[in-house]
């Protein structure tokens, strides 16, 4: 395990983060209650977050950037346990601290509780599907054109923002981060455990048709 992955992992986690948080914040107040532009303005600012970041760090960690991604890399083989239990800790500790400089950088209070209530059977099976269409680009690139991976990935996203009704959070670590942030982006503390239930789910059903499709997979480091 190194030092370094660890630290990209949780450096790429709270910039990925802050950048989530803050960009909501800034959509919204230039949207004028346009809630499309906000989205827009939020969505456009993740995917080209997610493709620097995974250029920028993949060679060092692989830039999983994800509790599920690091997971279904686990059940694929790719990595030890104690790694991707160190991977899974930093990416949550450096997301948390995105989204406290984030607040900090808005001049809002920097330790609060989301209201935003993201709940029903709709935004669930989004999420599965979010996070296994995520993984499933993922492995798919990595295998067959290990180069456009990072490109492959934030358009997925920048998709999935759009045609999922949960907004693609796709990301256990930061749906908890989320829950911190009483912004555009939040979730009330009490929607997390769906959304993650459902994170697994189709982290679960990537795994199994991963199985199928990509069987092997050289080059995979995402």
């Amino acid at each position: 395990m190194s030092r370094r992955a660890i630290l990209a992992e949780a450096l790429g986690g709270g910039l990925l983060f802050a950048t989530v948080i803050g960009s909501g914040i800034m959509a919204e107040r230039l949207a004028g209650g346009n809630v499309a532009i906000a989205l827009l303005g939020n969505t456009l600012a993740t995917g080209a977050m997610l493709f620097v970041l995974i250029t920028m760090l993949a060679p060092i960690s692989g830039a999983h950037l994800n509790p599920a991604v690091t997971l279904i890399m686990r059940l694929r083989g790719s990595l030890t346990t104690n790694t991707a239990i160190a991977y899974i800790a930093a990416q949550l500790a450096g997301g948390i601290l995105g989204v406290w400089l984030a607040h900090l950088m808005f001049d809002v209070p920097i330790f609060q509780l989301s209201g935003k209530i993201r709940t029903g059977l709709g935004q669930y099976v989004g999420e599965m599907i979010a996070t296994f269409g995520l993984l499933l680009t993922i492995l798919g690139t990595a295998r067959n054109r290990s180069t456009a991976v990072p490109a492959s990935v934030a358009l997925y996203i920048v998709a999935a923002y759009w045609f999922t009704s949960s907004t693609s959070f796709a990301n256990p670590a930061i749906t908890i981060a989320r829950a911190l942030s009483d912004s555009f982006a939040g979730i009330a503390p009490a929607c997390v455990p769906a959304f993650i239930a459902a994170q697994l789910a189709g982290t679960i059903a990537a795994h199994v048709a991963s199985g199928i499709l990509f069987p092997d997979a050289p080059g995979e480091t995402v």
